[in-house]
């Protein structure tokens, strides 16, 4: 069920949100993979292209790795047939994986009339629905490259992680005219750390239980 943003307050505050480990209690990409292609294709998609897969191991890169993965078992699949995937995806995250502390923090931005948005490395299938259901304005995530109607083999630019996050936030904020407003960012990982650096407000939300209202609005 949607929740849109209230209609008043201070829309001149945006509030952004990593997705896992920040708004659920786990990790939702390789589950969608999966759900896509059985743990098999994931172990395909690793040996398409070894030398790509054994740069990546060497290396330590998370991104490339990320690129070999999903866009292996992405590749070939019909953008709709994911897509509707995506969506009954979304439901199961919205459903039971959602933190109840997270939900309730977003849910005070929205009702105080603060723009919220997205900034994940979590996959556009089911991250767009997901906001769509929570009501969040925008979601800036990973994506596949695709044409006429089936995914490439590889990720639709770099992977929205550590500092793509603060690329594509403040890309969004600039066309939305909000340069220099206050900016909350929620986050649990290292990936979100440039995103915090970046923000009026940062919390970190792994290992602890965040208040409904922030401390330093409660009185």
């Amino acid at each position: 069920m949607s929740h849109r943003p209230a209609e008043h307050g201070d829309g001149r505050v945006v509030a952004a949100f990593d997705v896992d480990g920040t708004l659920t209690t786990r990790d939702c990409v390789r589950p969608f993979l999966e759900l896509l292609g059985g743990r098999r294709s994931i172990l395909a998609a690793l040996a398409r292209v070894p030398h790509r897969t054994l740069g990546a191991a060497v290396r330590l890169d998370r991104d490339r790795m990320k690129d070999v993965v999903v866009g292996g078992v992405y590749a070939g699949r019909s953008v709709d047939q994911v897509d509707a995937e995506g969506r009954a995806f979304a439901d199961v995250v919205f459903d039971t994986m959602l933190r109840p502390d997270m939900l309730a923090r977003l849910r005070w931005h929205q009702s105080m009339g603060h723009r919220t948005v997205i900034v994940s490395a979590s996959l556009r299938s089911y991250v767009d629905p997901l906001a769509a259901s929570l009501g969040v304005e925008r979601a800036l995530c990973t994506d596949v490259m695709s044409a006429a109607g089936r995914y490439l083999g590889s990720l639709d630019g770099p992977n929205c992680r550590a500092a793509e996050k603060v690329v594509r936030l403040r890309a969004w904020l600039a066309a939305e005219q909000l340069d220099d407003v206050p900016i909350w960012a929620y986050g649990d990982s290292a990936g979100d750390r440039d995103m915090l650096a970046a923000a009026h407000h940062p919390v970190w939300v792994k290992g602890t239980t965040v208040t409904a209202v922030p401390r330093e609005e409660q009185g």
